[in-house]
Parts: C-alpha cells; structure tokens; sequence
C-alpha cells in the first residue's frame, strides 16, 4: 500500500482553479424556459385565490400557475424514515394548496423565456391570503407535536436516588442552516424522442432523488436520468429533494422543453432547510467526587413548518448521540418535534452532535462549577478509557446499533491538552485595559461516520489502458475523485491521477446511496478498494495471457503487468488490447454492505477574549484533536477540520435565523445573517490528527466531515463563560455581544 496516507494534490482542483469547472449554471441549453417561484409573504394564512392572469399576459411568459392548475403530485416524502409514525399528514406539498405555512412557501410557479422576465412575471401574479396567528414558540401552547421521541438504557431512578448532587441546566440553540458558497439549482430536459427525463445538479443523494422522482411523476425509473455537476458545498442542505426540484421536472415533462431554475440568495435564507433550533433541559445525576452516573434529558425540537426528507434525523441523533464519549450507567433522553411557522428544517453538518455536544458540556462546566472542580478534571474521570471498548450503548440510531468501537477517548483528551499546553490558555483579565477577559473552554464529543446498509463502485480498464471508477458517492466539494482515486491506486499500483472517477451519473452508475454522514470513503472507499482489488487480479491474469504465462507468475506493476521469470511486462493498453481479443471487458462491480457505523471521536479547545465594554467575543485561540482511525489523504483531513472549525463558529457567534412576532424573517440577507470572515477566524489553529485506533473496515478510516464543527460551539461558549466568572452564562448560541452584555449586567443566563 503506497498510495493511501499521502497528501497527493487534489485531482478536481486543477478545473476549479482554471475556471473550468462546471456549475449547474453553466449549463445553457437551447430552448430553455427559466422557472421562478412566487412565495408566501405570511407565515401562516389561508389561500384563498392564486391569480396568474396578469403573469400570464406578459410577453414571453410560458407559463403562470398555481396549485390548481395543473395535475397534483404525491407530497415528498421522508428519505430517512425512523419511526411507525409515518408522519405523511406534516409532508411538505409541492405548491400551498390551501393553507400557507411559513413565509417563503412556494404558491405559484412562472416560466419565461429568460431569468429577468421570470422574476418580473412572478411579481405580477395576485397572491390573496387570509391570515392566521402564526405559532413562533416550539415551546408553547400553539406548535404541533408532530412525534415523541424516547431513548434510553440503565436504571435512571436510582442513579438519581443515589446521587450526592443533582446538577440541572437549561440551554438553547439558535435556528442556522448550512449557507453553501453556492445556492441551489437545477435543470431539466426531456428527450422528446426517448422520453428520457435528464435532470442536472442534484447532488449528494441522486439516486433516492431519481426513485422518488419516477414514483411522484408516475414515470419509469429508466426514463429518468441524474447527472451531477460541481457544487459550491453541500454541508447537509443542499441536494435533498425540495419542491423547486420537483416543479421543474414537472414542468419539462409538462412543456416538453428544458426548464433551468436557480434561487437566488434571498431565496435560499427563507426557502432552503434551516437546523439546529432546539431547547434542552438536562438533569445530571453525580457523585460527590464528580462521576457522572445519570443524564436525563427533555429536548424540544423546532422542525419548522414542514417534515421534510429528513424526518427526525436530527432529533434522533442528538437524543441517542447526547451521552458522547463518557461513560455513564443510567440515561434517559425525551424529544419532542414541534412543528411551527418558520422555513422547515433538515440536517446540517454533525447534526444533532452540534447541539447535544454542546449542552452537554456545558453541563460539565455548570457540574465541574458546583462541585469546585476544575472542567479538565471532571472530564478526566468521566471519559471513557480504551479497556472499556467497544461498548454497546443499549442505543439505537439510523437502524442501526450504537456500538462504540475500540478505541481511547481519555488518551486523546490527554495528548490533546498536553499538545495545545492548555494550561497556558485563559486567565482572566489581559493587558492594560481591564474589559478585556480572557477564558478558554473545552468541548469534547463523539462523532458517527459509515452509515449503510450499502455502497457501490466498478472499477473498468478501458480500451486506451486507462482505469474508470464509477462510484455510487457524489461530489459535494470534498475531494471524493482524489481520494476514491487513491483508493484504486494503492490496489492497482497506479498513480492517483491516472484513474477517471464518475460520481453522480445514474447511467454510469445504476444505483448508490451517495455522499451524507460522513459515509463516502468509510462506505464508499471498501467498495473501490474491493472493486479495484478485483480488477487488479483480472488485469494480472490477462497481462498474464498476452505474455503467454501463469497469473501466479505474473505481477501488476506500475502500470504494467510483468513476468517475474522473464520480465518481460505489457502496459495496460496491451492488456486492453487481449481483452478484447477474448471478447471481455475488464471490469469489477461491488457492492459493499455495512450494519453498523464507525464512532470516531474528539476535543476542541478554544481561547476567547471578551469584552466587557461591548460585549464583543474573539477567538484567539484554537485546537482540535481527532481520532480519525487512518488517513487516506491527511492534507484533506486537515482541511476537513479547519473548514468545520470556521464554519462552526458562525453558529457559536454569529448566525440565526430570526422572526418577528408576525413569523416575518428578519436574516434574509448577509447583512443580517452573518457568516464567519477571516476576521472571525483564529490564525493557526492547532491540530493533533491521531491514528491510534484504525476502525474495523478494510482500511481503518472513520470519518472525517464532521469532527471538525461538532465541538466548537460547546468548547467557544464555556470559554466564554469562563472569561465572564460566570457558570451560568452563555448558555444560548450564539453567543453574541448583546446577549453578553445582558449577562454582565445581571439580565439573564442567555
């Protein structure tokens, strides 16, 4: 194995650094009829009339209709169904039939002949709503509960009858969403000869998307084809399937004609899935040493209006995941999924461990408070400690047991610490100026990674010698040509670069469960290695053939099969070449399949100062620490974690979505809705990527996608309270300066 663990230059970097990557914008085909949406302005109302006359009359309009004017499609449906409850009476519809539901709920669809005079045509359509109260608090009287959700394991009631201290905290997180570099987008053609619907630039799950699709339009899976472009990040909420993408495939099949849709910026703050919202109440039961025993949990979930594709992903995650790397004999966990007038919501990166990592350190810091204990040592006793996996939690999440694989969180909380000389971080006021107060804070978590139940590769030797991988992952921006590609490599002996990888073509790859839960290379890259170890052996054998000797005395080389007697070798076109003369086409299909997931796990540490002036925070300092199982590309891993740093402390100080008490959206622009600059961001942070513990798969890798964001709102906002002297503080994200200085003056615990 000499390809995987070196940091080769990413291969997809070459066209997007010379500007020939291909966008779903980019694509301009003759004929196209461009789609905009016209939306809901009222959170909550009764749709009495939709009116697309006026639309309707502009010159170049195609196309102005509403819910009523053309044949209804089935509402889409969840793609992670987790409970009995099929919840199909909280599905989103593709059009408001009869009611509205958040502001930015699509009413009516306009189709012209080109992007401009779409938008104007959406303007002129007459939308008539009867208000109703919206409902804002998923707490409240108002929201619907959609489903309960109930976990747990161990006897709850006495390890709460036996403690010494009760610790009890309330926390909440704030309603932010992923807020790709790129919006979403989509284009679809429909081969009038063929009656082969080609749809362009869903990426992350297409072909769920592909199946559900047939089943809505009522066609033949086989007429409909995905193909995948590059995209501008995913992070969760891009490639699901969202009314817009359903509307404009309705609408090629229906005009028979290429129908482009693209939202706009404002568009997709209102429109696309938001994350995270949630309320938690926890109860910690402990010993008078600090030993936690007992974590009992009530969780209240705002899913918005709408139950969209992920269902209750979210809140089963952070309800199974909340107990983290720590041990613990009693747990009980209670969430409820309310529905309230606000944008639907779905997963965005580590979702659910966002939120459950950082309340429940936050307990730690409220425990390590009231016991008069440093929060390194209440960590210290309560991490789980390599002799104690694997570890079967009595959880269930995804379908699939939570088993923590061997591994050693206490060890790496320890090297991390020592590495990051943490004891040097904090210290309370800094400088001449005395506002100014420094605090550090420590976020320790556990990840999932290699969801099943199944991934698929083929690995093929074409006609010229060259190798094609077709992967059923998909390319969201995060390097899977590159490292499938090393992958294949290391099997067959080549360089990186000369392998193509396909991702996203259903023609080229009939089927796949894609690139989501950080499953792509933990699931995906055993299916190539498998794929590519089999045409390794084919390639042998042929090689073999043209040299006119045995596979057991042949060897596949560096690109060359040679005859260890002679050696004599062939290049892999002269293999191609016998290949063809048999009347074969060198080629291996897997289909690699899973039951269970892989637990990598990790610490974030953060240095903030606060000023008490402004209330304003900043991050000084940064580390993360990651067991990461075996890298197969550490320069990517490590960018893995310092994007997911950057982009976690958007949500730890700066990002929410807001409402007013009309359920109208107060962050539908970046001026509003702020993201992390450079500014935010500390310069160098540190990193300890371990590969102490490889997981239990062919290559050993656990997943990297999300370790790098889970921990920083938790370890941000206990350092926060810590430079504040004040255990109470901070416990909303994000932490931001008015909330701050409410707290320094003694106006709330937010």
């Amino acid at each position: 194995m000499t390809r995987i663990g070196h940091s080769v230059p990413r291969l997809e970097d070459r066209r997007l650094l010379t500007g020939t990557g291909h966008f779903v914008d980019d694509l301009h085909l003759p004929g196209t009829a461009h789609m905009r949406i016209v939306r809901s302005q009222h959170a909550h109302g009764r749709l009495v009339s939709v009116d697309t006359s006026g639309a309707a009359a502009l010159p170049g309009v195609v196309l102005a209709v509403g819910a009523r004017g053309f044949n209804r499609v089935p509402r889409i449906p969840i793609r992670l169904q987790l409970t009995e409850d099929t919840l199909e009476e909280y599905l989103q519809p593709v059009l408001a039939e009869d009611e509205v539901r958040y502001v930015g709920e699509p009413v009516a669809v306009v189709l012209a002949e080109d992007p401009y005079l779409a938008e104007d045509a959406a303007e002129a359509v007459a939308v008539d709503i009867e208000p109703l109260e919206p409902v804002l608090d998923a707490a409240g009287d108002g929201a619907t509960r959609a489903t309960t959700l109930e976990f747990g394991y161990g006897d709850i009631g006495e390890a709460f009858t036996s403690a010494a201290h009760v610790v009890e905290i309330e926390v909440a997180i704030g309603r932010h969403a992923a807020v790709p570099l790129e919006n979403r987008g989509l284009v679809a053609e429909l081969d009038p000869d063929t009656g082969v619907l080609t749809l362009h630039g869903l990426t992350k799950v297409p072909h769920f998307n592909r199946r559900v699709l047939a089943e809505m339009l009522g066609m033949d899976l086989e007429l409909i084809r995905f193909t995948t472009t590059d995209a501008g990040g995913g992070f969760g909420g891009r490639g699901e399937l969202y009314p817009e993408d359903c509307l404009a495939a309705l609408m090629a099949t229906q005009l028979r004609r290429p129908v482009k849709w693209v939202e706009d910026r404002g568009e997709h703050l209102v429109a696309s899935n938001h994350s995270r919202q949630q309320v938690h109440r926890l109860r910690a039961a402990v010993t008078a040493e600090g030993d936690l025993v007992g974590l009992d949990a009530e969780i209240i979930h705002d899913n918005g209006a709408y139950m969209r594709t992920h269902g209750v992903t979210v809140a089963e995650l952070t309800a199974t995941m909340l107990p983290g790397p720590y041990r613990l004999a009693a747990y009980r966990a209670r969430v409820g999924v309310m529905l309230t007038n606000k944008t639907p919501a779905g997963t965005y990166r580590a979702p659910g461990r966002y939120e459950g990592t950082f309340a429940r350190e936050r307990l730690l810091d409220t425990i390590a408070a009231e016991l008069g204990m440093e929060p390194v040592e209440v960590r210290r006793r309560n991490l789980l400690v390599a002799a104690e996996l694997p570890l079967n939690r009595g959880l269930a999440t995804l379908g699939t047991e939570v088993v923590i694989d061997a591994g050693d969180p206490i060890g790496l909380f320890e090297r991390t610490v020592a590495a990051a000389e943490f004891d040097r971080w904090g210290g309370g006021p800094t400088g001449p100026d005395p506002d100014i107060r420094r605090g550090r804070g420590i976020g320790v978590f556990m990840e999932k990674s290699g969801l099943g139940p199944y991934e698929t590769a083929r690995a093929e030797l074409g006609d010229d010698g060259r190798v094609t991988l077709a992967v059923g992952g998909t390319s969201l921006g995060q390097g899977i040509e590159t490292v499938m590609a090393q992958i294949a490599a290391d099997r067959l002996g080549l360089d990186p670069s000369d392998i193509t990888v396909i991702h996203g073509d259903s023609d080229r790859v009939p089927d796949g469960v894609g690139s989501w839960a950080s499953r792509s290379t933990v699931v995906g890259g055993v299916a190539v290695a498998r794929a590519a170890a089999g045409l390794a052996a084919e390639i042998t054998s042929l090689g073999a053939s043209r040299l006119g000797t045995s596979a057991e005395a042949a060897k596949l080389d560096s690109g060359r099969v040679v005859d260890t007697a002679t050696g004599r070798s062939v290049d892999l076109a002269e293999v191609a070449s016998e290949a063809r003369r048999q009347g074969r086409t060198p080629g291996v299909d897997e289909v690699f399949h899973v039951d269970h997931m892989t637990y990598p796990y990790g610490v974030h540490l953060a240095e903030v100062e606060v000023d008490a002036g402004t209330g304003g925070v900043a991050v000084t300092r940064y580390f993360v620490g990651y067991e990461i199982g075996r890298s197969v590309n550490p320069r990517l891993v490590e960018g893995q974690l310092l994007g997911g740093v950057a982009q976690g402390l958007g949500g730890a100080l700066l990002e929410e979505f807001r409402y007013d008490e009309n359920g109208q959206p107060l962050s539908t622009t970046f001026m509003d809705y702020l993201v992390p600059t450079a500014m935010e961001v500390p310069d160098g942070i540190g990193l300890l990527v371990s590969e102490e513990w490889p997981a239990d798969n062919d290559l050993g890798v656990r997943g990297a996608g999300e370790g790098g964001i889970t921990g920083v709102g938790a370890a941000v906002a206990n350092a926060v309270a810590d430079a504040l002297g004040d255990p109470t503080a901070a416990r909303s994200l994000p932490v931001e300066p008015q909330r701050v200085v409410r707290e320094l003056e003694g106006g709330g615990t937010g």
